[in-house]
Order: C-alpha cells, then sequence, then structure tokens
C-alpha cells in the first residue's frame, strides 16, 4: 500500500515571530504604576500673569523696585512745585514726590492736589506705565523667550541689517509676538549688535544715505578686508587661519562690561570668520567675583568660640541676602550710572594683573571669541598699546560716553566753570588725542538727540581735538538702539533711550607729496 510522501520543508521558512504576552506576577498589584511626566522637571509658574504686570511701586511684589521707589521719593522734585518756585523768583527747593499716580504707578508729585493740577503730565504717562509692567515683566518668572539666542548662522543665509524685525527674522530669533518682547530684546542685544550693524558689509550705513563718508569708506573698507573673506570665498571658521585678530575697544565700559559672554558671542556670529577680542576698559568695568577659600579644619583646633551677638547675626543674615540677590538696597542713577556688580567667575576665566597691571580679568570663551576687562582709566594701559594698534584690525567703541557734561573734578582757571569731560585732564581730555594719533576708527553713541548733539558740539571745544579728526560716520539715529525707554531717577520726566543715536571719526590723515627737481616746472 502506497503512503504518501511528506513534504519537504522549505530551508529558508520564515517563523512568524510569537505575540508579546506580558507576564502578570501573582503580587503585581502591589506594584506601583510608573508616570513617564514624574521623571519631566515641572515648570514652575509664573509670580505674575500678563494681564496682572501693572503694580505702583510702593506695593510692587519685587523688593527691588520698591527700593526704587524709595530712592525717587528722596531724589525727584515735584514738577508743579518747580514751575510755581521758578514762576516766583523763589530760592527754596521744592518739595520731593511722595504720591504715586494711579495710572502709571511711579512716584511723580508731592500731593494728589498737585498730580490734579499738573496739565503736562498726561505727555509721559503712558510711557511711565509701559515702563512699570516691563519692569515687573522682567522678575515675573515666566519664560523669556525672546532672550533665548540663536546659534551660528546657516551656511549662504545672508543677514540683513535693515531693522531690527528683518534682523531677528534672517537671523533666526523667535518671534517677537509682542512690543514688549521688542523692548527686552532689544536692549539686552543693544549693544553687539551695534557694533556688528556699523561694521558688517551689509550694514544699513552706506554712502547712498549720506550716513558713510569717502573717508570713512576707506575705514571701514579696511576693517572689513580683515572682518570678512575675498569675494567669492565661504565664510567659514577655517578661514581664521592666518587672520589677524580684530580688537575692539570698549572705552568707559559699564552696563555693557556685565552682560554675560554668550550674549557677546551673537557678535562673532556675524562674522564667521574672525577672531575678536573684547577690551572693556574704564573705571566701572565689573569683575569677576572673588573665589572663596575654603576653610580645613584640624583636630588641634581651638576652643569653640562665644555665639555671636544679635548684630553679628543680623550682618550675617544681610550679608547672605545679599549674596542671594535679595536685599533691597538700590543705588541711584543721579549723575552716573552706578558700578554693575561683580560677574561670575567662569572656568577658563583667569587674572590679568601681571600682564597689564591693573585689575583685571581674561576669558578665552571660544575659539572665536576673548573677552577683557580691565578697571582702570584707558590713559592708564594706553602704553600697552600704542605700537601695536592697526586701523586694519583695531576700533574703539564709546557708548555714550558724555563728551559734553561738565567735569565734576576739572575747572577751567580762567572762567572758573566746570571745564567739559572732553576737555577735562582726569576724564576724557588726555584719551581722545592718543586715539586719533593710532589713525584707528572711533564709534561714538549717544542716548538721545540732544546728548548726539551736545558730544559732537564739544569736538570743536577739546584741544589737541578740534581740526585733527575726519567723519567716519556722521551723526544720525542707530538702527539698533534699545527700543525700552530709561527712566531717570532723579526726575521721572527725563527719558531715554540707550543707543539711539551713532556716529563714528578717525585721526586727520595728510598726503605726502614728494617734490623732485623737475616739480617746480609743474603747474601745480
Amino acid at each position: 500500500m502506497l503512503r504518501p510522501r511528506a513534504l519537504p520543508r522549505a530551508p529558508f521558512s520564515r517563523q512568524l515571530p510569537r505575540p508579546f504576552t506580558p507576564s502578570r506576577p501573582i503580587f503585581s498589584f502591589l506594584r506601583r504604576k510608573s508616570n513617564p511626566d514624574a521623571s519631566k522637571p515641572k515648570a514652575q509658574a509664573p509670580l505674575l500673569t500678563e494681564d496682572n504686570l501693572f503694580h505702583p511701586f510702593s506695593k510692587s511684589p519685587f523688593p527691588a523696585i520698591k527700593a526704587r521707589g524709595e530712592a525717587i521719593k528722596k531724589l525727584a522734585p515735584c514738577p508743579v512745585c518747580y514751575s510755581s518756585s521758578s514762576a516766583c523768583g523763589h530760592d527754596h527747593a521744592p518739595k520731593a514726590v511722595q504720591f504715586e499716580c494711579p495710572d502709571c504707578g511711579w512716584p511723580t508729585h508731592c500731593s494728589e492736589e498737585h498730580w490734579k493740577e499738573d496739565e503736562e503730565h498726561h505727555k509721559y504717562c503712558t510711557r511711565l506705565h509701559e515702563a512699570n509692567e516691563d519692569e515687573h515683566d522682567l522678575r515675573s518668572g515666566r519664560r523669556m523667550k525672546e532672550f533665548e539666542l540663536p546659534g551660528p548662522q546657516g551656511f549662504e543665509e545672508t543677514i540683513s541689517f535693515a531693522n531690527w524685525d528683518v534682523f531677528w527674522y534672517t537671523r533666526g530669533f523667535p518671534s517677537m509676538d509682542t512690543e514688549r518682547s521688542r523692548r527686552h530684546a532689544s536692549k539686552l542685544l543693544t549693544y553687539p549688535i551695534t557694533i556688528g550693524g556699523a561694521l558688517h558689509q551689509y550694514s544699513g550705513i552706506t554712502l547712498n544715505n549720506q550716513r558713510l563718508t569717502p573717508e570713512g569708506s576707506r575705514s571701514l573698507a579696511a576693517l572689513r578686508s580683515t572682518l570678512h573673506v575675498p569675494t567669492g570665498a565661504p565664510e567659514t571658521a577655517e578661514a581664521t587661519v592666518g587672520k589677524p585678530q580684530v580688537r575692539i575697544f570698549i572705552l568707559g565700559a559699564r552696563a555693557e562690561s556685565s552682560l554675560p559672554p554668550h550674549v557677546w558671542e551673537q557678535l562673532t556670529m556675524l562674522f564667521p570668520s574672525t577672531h575678536f577680542h573684547l577690551f572693556f576698559i574704564g573705571p566701572q568695568v565689573s569683575l569677576p567675583k572673588p573665589k572663596q577659600s575654603s576653610t580645613t579644619t584640624t583636630s588641634t583646633a581651638e576652643p569653640p568660640a562665644a555665639p555671636p551677638s544679635q548684630e553679628e547675626q543680623s550682618s550675617v543674615k544681610e550679608e547672605e541676602q545679599s549674596q542671594d540677590g535679595q536685599k533691597s538696597t538700590y543705588l541711584p542713577n543721579v549723575y552716573q550710572p552706578p558700578t554693575p556688580p561683580p560677574i561670575p567667575s567662569m572656568k577658563r576665566t583667569r587674572s590679568s594683573l601681571q600682564r597689564y597691571g591693573v585689575p583685571s580679568y581674561t576669558v578665552p570663551y571660544t575659539p572665536f571669541l576673548t573677552i577683557t576687562g580691565m578697571q582702570a582709566n584707558y590713559a592708564d594701559v594706553h602704553a600697552q598699546f600704542q605700537h601695536t594698534l592697526d586701523p586694519y584690525s583695531d576700533l574703539f567703541f564709546f557708548f555714550s560716553p558724555g563728551f559734553g557734561f561738565p567735569s565734576t573734578d576739572s575747572i577751567n582757571p580762567e572762567t572758573g566753570e566746570p571745564l567739559l569731560q572732553i576737555a577735562s585732564p582726569t576724564e576724557w581730555g588726555p584719551v581722545l588725542p592718543m586715539l586719533l594719533a593710532s589713525k584707528c576708527s572711533i564709534f561714538v553713541t549717544g542716548f538721545s538727540p540732544t546728548d548726539v548733539e551736545r558730544d559732537v558740539r564739544s569736538l570743536s571745544a577739546a584741544p589737541d581735538v578740534a581740526g585733527e579728526f575726519e567723519w567716519v560716520i556722521t551723526p544720525g539715529p542707530n538702527t539698533f538702539g534699545s527700543e525700552k525707554w530709561e527712566i531717570a531717577d532723579f526726575d521721572p520726566r527725563v527719558m531715554v533711550k540707550t543707543n539711539w543715536g551713532i556716529w563714528a571719526i578717525r585721526g586727520k590723515s595728510r598726503d605726502v607729496q614728494e617734490h623732485g627737481k623737475f616739480s617746480k616746472f609743474l603747474p601745480f
């Protein structure tokens, strides 16, 4: 009887995977269910919401704003009292402000009656209200997307310097959806982008709009030959090989010296093939915090000391509060901005005291950015740079130096009146002639049209400066000035914008002509 033959098994038969059946032990009900969201850090809720940013200074939830309100009440005069005393010819000082305007929250008048009588307050009340909300928004605890800075620029992606909006778009910044975000971002970036906007080959300052002079075009062409690569070559990091370092001397530095280095890194991303070295020089430059030395305890220690008194305990608490940033003291801006607090020390921060002979530090932040800060007048350290200054790779920047303001230290012996700061021997008097002799470009900014005009007029009254310079950039508005109003503590009616205007000069060039033996027969 014939048996059926079994079919041969395929040599490469694919077996289907067995379905996964989760095991269920007996005691599985005792286990806690894992929450996948538990490992993620929870975002803290902001202290103030967007619809709750307005608070009078005396009722602010932040001690720093309360302290500023108290400082204004001690400094600012009542505008109604001041105008009435000036009209009557009285010499007595007007009353200080005590009443807070319910519309803007700032201390503006000595009483409610004078607040109602003032017919000029409505002209600037809206700006004060805007500044009030901005100060509370910065401390609200929300996520500040406008401070999230982009990385390196993409290959063959051109940056436009037409205005803030186009710059943020072409640079890849987060979308600035509100005017408040624009004000915050512009104030943070105004210092590095003002420098980049003036130096870049695609700058909006050109000969066509008559902001750039023919002499300035030659000066910027020399700088741009170092900042950029030849036409047709890619702007890459490899192009930095063999190029000189571009040194930017920021003289009289104050707030700009306390900016985090990653903010200044935005300047290097505008010039991918350049290595920058920033020098912050001035008596108000922020230095790194001193490192606290750790104390070690040994077995042969001294006997325990007596417990501290109440005064010592209170002083220790005040020191701890100041270290934590919770101290409610406020340094008002009376004549010049106060010295910024010390900056945090970074991993590669090193002291440069032995190299420059003044309190200083150096941070090699990235391969394309090195930062050096010196707490000294530039006249004291000029000798270390004067023989190496090169108009092709060095330039100077003054951010609101106050050339035209009267000096607090120097007096004209002939008239008995204070000298201007640009002519004062203890301030900018000896500095500008040194810079003009180097033939390097000198850029200056101002916080208002009046400030720019005041500084420009002071050039004609300064010895060794008048007639010794040429215009590089004519005075005018700065496209990348801050859009946030800065309120003066000594008078809330005084409002300015950081880096509103910009202009530039250089040392006067003199052409040398060689006269030969036949030159007397030439018609010229």
